[in-house]
C-alpha cells in the first residue's frame, strides 16, 4: 500500500471511504480535506456503464463549466490573414502558422490549449506525433478545429475543458478549486455531469451512471451518489 505523509492522514479522517454522500455533502468535505499550500484542483472521476473497446460506445465531449476551472488557459491559435487577426483580438495568448509549427518542433510547449482553422489542419498534421502524445492536437469534436476562432479562444478561456472516456472506462475532469464556494463547485459538478448525460451513446445499455467520486490534488476521495444526477 501506498505510505501518505500526516496532512493526508488527518485529512482522511474527515471522510468515510465506506459511505456515499450527496454531491453538496461530498463537496463540502473535499473542499475540508484539501490541506495542501497551493490552492488544490477539485476532480470528480466517474465511472460510465460503457466497454471503452467499442466504438460506438465512446464518450468524448467538452462543457464550458459556469463558474470555469480557476486555471488561466494560453491558448495556441494556428490560422493565418484575417482569422489570424481575429484571435490576437479574441485573446489568444499565441498566434501563428508556420511560425508557431516551426517552433513546436524545436520543443516550444508553453500552451494549454490548440485551436487551428481547418485550412491549416494539412500543416499541423505535420505535428500529430508531438501534438497528440500530450492530448494538444487540435480536433473538430472538441470544437477546436474551426474557423469561429473567436468563439472558441472566448469558451476555453471562459473555463470549457474536454472530456473523454480512458481505457478503465472511466472520466477524469476537473471541477474549480478548492478555493472556489461550495455553491460554484455544485453547479459546476451539475453542469459536467449534465454533459456526461447528453454523451449518453445509444449503444450502452443498463445503468450509465455507475461510480461518481470527488477529490482534491493532495486528498483523500469521496463516494458521491450516482443517483442524484442520474
Amino acid at each position: 500500500m501506498a505510505k501518505h505523509g500526516k496532512k493526508y492522514l488527518e485529512a482522511a479522517k474527515l471522510i468515510d471511504s465506506e459511505a456515499t454522500y450527496e454531491p453538496s455533502e461530498a463537496v463540502e468535505l473535499v473542499k475540508k480535506a484539501a490541506t495542501a499550500k497551493f490552492d488544490e484542483t477539485i476532480e470528480a472521476a466517474v465511472r460510465l456503464g460503457v466497454d471503452p473497446r467499442k466504438q460506438d460506445q465512446a464518450v468524448r465531449g467538452v462543457v464550458v463549466l459556469p463558474h470555469g476551472t480557476g486555471k488561466t488557459q494560453r491558448v495556441l491559435v494556428f490560422a493565418k490573414g484575417d482569422k489570424a487577426k481575429e484571435a490576437e483580438a479574441a485573446g489568444a495568448d499565441y498566434v501563428g502558422d508556420a511560425d508557431m509549427i516551426n517552433k513546436i518542433q524545436q520543443g516550444w510547449f508553453e500552451f494549454d490549449v490548440c485551436v487551428a482553422t481547418p485550412d491549416m489542419m494539412s500543416e499541423v498534421g505535420k505535428l500529430g506525433r508531438l501534438l497528440g502524445g500530450k492530448g494538444l492536437m487540435p480536433n473538430p469534436k472538441a470544437g477546436t478545429v474551426t474557423f469561429d476562432v473567436t468563439k472558441a479562444v472566448q469558451e476555453i478561456k471562459a473555463g470549457k475543458i474536454e472530456y473523454r472516456l480512458d481505457r478503465a472506462g472511466q472520466i477524469h475532469a476537473p471541477i474549480g478549486k478548492a478555493s472556489f464556494s461550495s455553491e460554484q463547485l455544485n453547479e459546476n459538478l451539475k453542469a459536467l455531469m449534465d454533459a456526461l448525460n447528453r454523451a449518453k451513446p445509444a449503444a450502452s445499455k443498463g445503468v450509465y451512471l455507475k461510480n461518481v467520486s470527488l477529490s482534491s490534488t493532495m486528498g483523500p476521495g469521496a463516494r458521491v451518489n450516482a443517483a442524484a444526477f442520474r
